[in-house]
């Protein structure tokens, strides 16, 4: 990969999907980022399986296959911008075969077996990629959380402001004396 054909990080973000709670790269895509062909990836990952346990790469099934495809062509028709990443390979792919979904630790573990200067850069910026995406996370998180203490104290304040309502539409009502018995002599 020339210094010139640098990927941008949003770019490979854009391509990591969430599935079975991790962050991952599809095979194809994951080929294309090491400028491979998506069948030599496959190849050296079974030729490699030790190095890639489940929580590494993992193969999608057919419902997770539908989901990510229908994610991807909402995303297209969204965003215009399909330059650099196209994605042909999965649409040619063999439909008996369904994809690998590699983890952060698997995207490495590929640059290791695929042993290409191309794959050893790309797996690095697919790491600043996750890295990037984990601190988006992070700092949703802080703000869901700052958004929750504002929400209780602003919870606490209405239910002090309702009773400072309440009490003063007690001291706005009048006050009506009680009947009282008359005092002295009464004939009934």
């Amino acid at each position: 990969m020339s210094d010139s054909a640098v990927i941008p990080l949003e770019l490979i973000q854009s391509r990591i999907v969430v599935l079975r709670g991790q962050r991952v790269l599809l095979d194809a895509d994951m080929a294309k980022l090491f400028e491979v062909p998506t069948k030599r990836l496959n190849e050296q990952v079974k030729r490699n399986a030790a190095k890639f346990p489940e929580d590494f790469v993992f193969r999608l099934s057919k419902e997770e296959l539908e989901h990510v495809n229908a994610m991807r062509s909402q995303t297209v028709t969204d965003a215009g911008n399909r330059s650099q990443f196209a994605t042909g390979s999965v649409k040619h792919r063999d439909p008996k075969l369904l994809p690998y979904a590699f983890t952060e630790h698997g995207a490495i573990q590929a640059a290791n077996v695929l042993r290409s200067e191309t794959a050893v850069q790309m797996s690095v910026q697919v790491v600043r990629a996750f890295i990037g995406l984990r601190q988006l996370v992070v700092n949703h998180k802080a703000i869901a959380k700052k958004l929750s203490e504002l929400d209780a104290r602003i919870g606490e304040h209405d239910e002090q402001l309702a009773a400072i309502v309440d009490a003063l539409h007690q001291l706005a009502e009048p006050v009506l004396p009680e009947k009282r018995r008359r005092i002295g002599f009464k004939t009934s």
